[in-house]
């Protein structure tokens, strides 16, 4: 007989919950956890013992044996940014840190010191030895983040261990980051409301049906702050070193893969309307949902039949 299990912990920095219609749902859902917790163990830029913190100590010196998840995310972002022209990039990290994003006390830096920390933002820089399993940053001080791919990485992972079970019905939600299995148990496609980036949290935009895909948002409403009239949010374009500025304030990703989507909806923020959407379309199986900031919504071919408008804005 099937249960339907839901419930939610804290890990890689935000709230993930699963929802699992299985016999055995507890027991999944805390296999589940066991692995998110060890994919940030691993994967963590703020624990000393992970395989980012290793690499990042020892950029510019020597290479750094990795684990075979952490290899994967690395070539995975590699990728990315190869096909966003570096929209993408992982070695933001030292500008990151700059901007204090993630702190309680972000700030903005001077122009000299973004100056000084672009020439260490490369993903070329990046240097990957599959047979050794091996990862080295060229130069020193250069670090990695993977906060913009790890979470797309988990939830991948989290739907194997559903389907390794014989699950056909699941939601893992990572901060936001949604992956969906099969169909919801009242055996209808899964619904996944679109944040109204103009609203307050929890106010949608629009209903995207779904089965066996992930949905991922980067938006400017998430992270920011202000100073003056000036809003500065969480998403740094890597080559200007700052907030990026395209005409987006909302960039949604569709796509059977969640390292694509957690991945693409970075990339096609920083990018703008244009080109993100040369980009997405020019991808089998992958789609977007785009709101600008003079509030117009634009909707990939493939995803609009599945995609209800419930806001006038």
């Amino acid at each position: 007989m099937c249960n339907y299990y839901s419930n939610q912990f804290y890990c890689m920095g935000t709230i993930i919950q699963q929802s699992i219609l299985h016999e055995n749902a507890e027991y999944i859902y805390e296999t589940v956890e066991t692995k998110m917790k060890r994919i940030e163990n691993i994967m963590s830029f703020f624990l000393p013992q992970s395989d980012v913190s290793k690499i990042n100590d020892s950029a510019g010196k020597s290479s750094v044996k990795v684990n075979v998840d952490t290899l994967t995310v690395i070539k995975n972002a590699v990728y990315f940014s190869e096909i966003t022209n570096g929209a993408f990039d992982i070695t933001l990290a030292p500008l990151i840190k700059l901007w204090g994003v993630f702190t309680q006390t972000p700030q903005i830096p001077s122009k000299k010191e973004i100056k000084e920390k672009l020439p260490l933002i490369n993903y070329k820089d990046i240097l990957i030895d599959e047979q050794l399993q091996t990862v080295m940053l060229l130069k020193p001080e250069q670090k990695i983040d993977l906060g913009a791919i790890a979470k797309g990485f988990a939830a991948d992972r989290a739907i194997e261990i559903y389907k390794s079970f014989g699950v056909t019905s699941a939601l893992i939600n990572i901060g936001g980051n949604v992956k969906v299995l099969g169909k919801n148990k009242e055996n209808k496609d899964w619904k996944i409301g679109i944040q109204d980036p103009f609203r307050p949290r929890g106010q949608y935009l629009g209903i995207v049906k779904l089965q066996n895909k992930s949905v991922v948002t980067s938006g400017a409403y998430e992270r920011y702050f202000q100073q003056g009239n000036t809003r500065y949010h969480h998403i740094l374009d890597p080559k200007s070193g700052c907030s990026s500025k395209s005409n987006l304030i909302s960039a949604t990703v569709i796509s059977g893969e969640s390292i694509a989507a957690d991945a693409l909806s970075t990339a096609c923020f920083v990018l703008g309307l244009e080109k993100s959407l040369e980009i997405i379309n020019t991808l089998k199986g992958i789609d977007a949902i785009f709101i600008t900031e003079n509030k117009d919504v634009y909707v990939t071919n493939e995803i609009i039949n599945n995609f209800v408008l419930t806001s006038n804005k």
